[in-house]
């Protein structure tokens, strides 16, 4: 009895510290992402360089993350989740570092293009860890607490903004911009901990193949690989295309100071975060596609009062309902990608797909840039958002679902139908 109960202590700690390990390292690499949204002009002017300049090198860090994706999701395949993402948190923690202490346009695009890598490897392994630990009954939920990791990180980027650069930009106005970058060397660092805490799942275990039936697994679910390669090409183009200039939006059309801009993405973020919960738990109860369809419905209701309110109350209503929205959809999306991909490939298989999709959409960081430069950043975002969000819910709503499928060997096979 008593050895009964010490196991199912143990099982929960397990899972908490995956959930928790993933959480972290995606906010972590998220916020490493983000700081740059913010210092955008400020980049631009230290190298003698234009803003789409600086927008193409998220454009490319962007597009590298397929090549993360490949390296760490075929590690984790083989040698198990828990090394691989120790490896990439060091990665990324070091790139942070690096391009605080880049002298020039060149070696700051690089680096980013590196970072880039370590970003794509981070999310396949950190959820393909946390959801084969968690039960099937709940995995909506925390897909959607794993996925928002990636709002929480886009939180701390804008408070640390709001306390470390608006106060050092006053008397450093040169360079307040690297210490964003130094810090986001350092707390990534303390997930390492976390993840030591952190078993193997034992459906990684029961799925370990050698290459030959790794191969022959992968060519076997093409058509499935390029149906979430096509899904997450419009759910990055819906992310990003909100996300990434809304700062520079927020600071060159409608004339908001750095300290303005800080409080309302920390808005918006809690409005991310509280739909990607919602809409993950929503899932777990009516299925991963209907959810999806139903957020990016929403996103799309609310584009004229996010990027045309008349007043700056207006907007940051816009804004905290457009990230509940467009989280709320992002929430689902760890559960279902993970749920549709074949056991023996659970590392590498959503991972990789996954930052297809991101280069697909890579591109549309730097034609908001382009564009809102030429025209307006209001027309430019607004006229390209609406256009992702009705494609996205179209590819949503056609597409096959494995919702609550079990990740664990049962006598009827396990993996998507």
């Amino acid at each position: 009895m008593t050895a009964t109960v010490t196991m199912t202590q143990a099982e929960r700690a397990n899972q908490r510290n995956a959930v928790l390990a993933g959480f972290l390292g995606w906010t972590l690499d998220a916020f490493d992402f983000f700081v740059l949204t913010f210092v955008i002009n400020d980049v631009a002017k230290s190298f003698g360089t234009t803003r789409p300049n600086v927008a193409l090198t998220i454009t490319l860090a962007l597009a590298m993350r397929p090549v993360g994706a490949i390296v760490f999701g075929m590690m984790a395949d083989r040698m198990g989740r828990r090394l691989p993402l120790m490896l990439n948190v060091l990665f990324y923690a070091v790139i942070s570092v690096l391009s605080g202490l880049a002298h020039s346009y060149t070696t700051f695009l690089v680096l980013r293009m590196l970072f880039g890598v370590a970003m794509g490897g981070e999310w396949g392994v950190g959820a393909s860890l946390a959801l084969e630990s968690v039960s099937s009954r709940w995995r909506g939920l925390f897909s959607g607490l794993l996925q928002e990791g990636y709002a929480m990180g886009n939180l701390l980027a804008a408070l640390a903004f709001r306390t470390v650069y608006v106060p050092l930009s006053a008397s450093h106005p040169d360079s307040a911009w690297r210490v964003l970058f130094f810090l986001g060397g350092l707390p990534a660092l303390l997930t390492l901990f976390i993840r030591a805490k952190v078993k193997e799942p034992a459906a990684w275990h029961e799925h370990r193949t050698d290459w030959t039936t790794y191969r022959r697994s992968l060519f076997q679910h093409g058509p499935r690989f390029l149906y979430l390669v096509l899904l997450l090409a419009f759910m990055n183009f819906i992310s990003h295309g909100t996300q990434d200039m809304y700062p520079t939006f927020l600071a060159r059309q409608r004339g908001l100071t750095p300290g303005q801009i800080a409080n309302i993405t920390m808005l918006s973020m809690v409005g991310a975060i509280l739909g990607g919960l919602a809409f993950g738990y929503y899932s777990d109860r009516t299925g991963r596609r209907r959810s999806m369809v139903t957020a990016a419905l929403g996103a799309l209701a609310v584009v004229p009062l996010w990027i045309a309110a008349p007043s700056t109350a207006l907007i940051v209503l816009g804004v905290v309902l457009m990230q509940f929205f467009v989280q709320g959809a992002w929430g689902v999306v760890p559960a279902h990608m993970n749920e549709l991909s074949p056991g023996a490939l659970r590392g590498f298989f959503p991972g990789f797909a996954y930052q297809l999709g991101v280069l697909c959409a890579s591109s549309i960081t730097f034609f908001e840039s382009l564009l809102g430069e030429h025209f307006t950043y209001a027309q430019a975002m607004g006229g390209l958002a609406a256009i992702v969000m009705v494609g996205g819910a179209i590819v949503i709503f056609f597409g096959p679902e494995a919702h609550g499928v079990t990740f664990r060997r049962t006598p009827h096979g396990d993996g998507p139908s």
